[in-house]
C-alpha cells in the first residue's frame, strides 16, 4: 500500500496526522495502533447491505430519539499512543453518550455502542476476528458482522457472547436499541441468489 501522506512507513501516525491526510484519490483510511490502513472502495453488494442496515436502524433510532447513527466514513478515535481510529460501516451512539455541546469537526473520541461491519470478498477471516476483538476491547458494546454470502449476521457482545442470526431470523436491539426488531432477510433483498 502506498503511503499518500509522504511519511516513512515506519513512522507511527496520530489521529491528528490522519485528520490532515490529503489522499489525492479521496479514499478513506483507518489507523490501527499508529499504522495507516487504506479502506478499499465497496462493490454494489456491500453498499446495498450497508444502506439497508442504516435504513433499518434509522427508522427506529431517530423516531425514538435513541441517539445518533454514523456512516462508513466516520472515524472514531478509540485509542491513544499509538492511536487507533476505526470506521465501522454503520455505527450507533446512544443519546446519553453524545457530546453535550454537539458534534464537531474532529474524530469522536469514544467508542460507538454498536459497530456494524459488512463483509466483502476482500475481508480475511483472521482480520475480521481481530477487528471485532479490537472493537470490544476498546469499549464497543456490540458488534454486528453482516455476511452477505451467508445471508446472516453474527452478533458479538462485550461480555464475550456470540450468536448467529440467519436469513430466517430477526435482529433484536436488546438493551442497546429497545424495541428494535428487523428481519435479517430484508438486509439481503437486493442481492443475487
Amino acid at each position: 500500500m502506498a503511503n499518500p501522506s509522504g511519511m516513512a512507513s515506519s513512522t507511527l501516525l496520530t489521529a491528528d496526522d490522519l485528520a490532515r491526510l490529503d489522499d489525492p484519490n479521496g479514499l478513506p483510511h483507518e489507523l490501527v495502533r499508529g499504522v495507516l490502513h487504506l479502506v478499499t472502495p465497496s462493490v454494489s453488494e456491500h453498499g446495498s447491505v450497508v444502506m439497508r442496515v442504516s435504513a433499518a436502524l434509522s427508522q427506529h433510532v431517530y423516531p425514538h430519539e435513541l441517539g445518533e447513527l454514523f456512516g462508513e466514513s466516520t472515524g472514531f478515535l478509540l485509542e491513544r499512543d499509538p492511536d487507533t481510529v476505526l470506521c465501522p460501516d454503520v455505527a450507533f451512539i446512544a443519546s446519553r453518550r453524545l457530546p453535550p455541546e454537539g458534534l464537531g469537526r474532529t474524530f469522536l473520541a469514544l467508542a460507538p455502542d454498536l459497530a456494524v461491519e459488512v463483509l466483502s470478498k476482500s475481508n480475511r477471516p483472521r482480520e475480521v476476528r481481530a477487528k471485532v476483538a479490537d472493537y470490544l476491547r476498546l469499549g464497543v458494546r456490540c458488534v454486528w458482522v453482516v455476511d452477505p454470502s451467508k445471508r446472516a449476521v453474527r452478533i458479538h457482545t462485550a461480555d464475550g457472547a456470540e450468536r448467529l442470526v440467519g436469513e430466517d431470523g430477526f435482529l433484536d436491539g436488546g438493551e442497546l436499541l429497545p424495541g428494535f426488531r428487523w428481519p435479517v432477510a430484508w438486509l439481503f433483498a437486493a442481492l443475487r441468489r
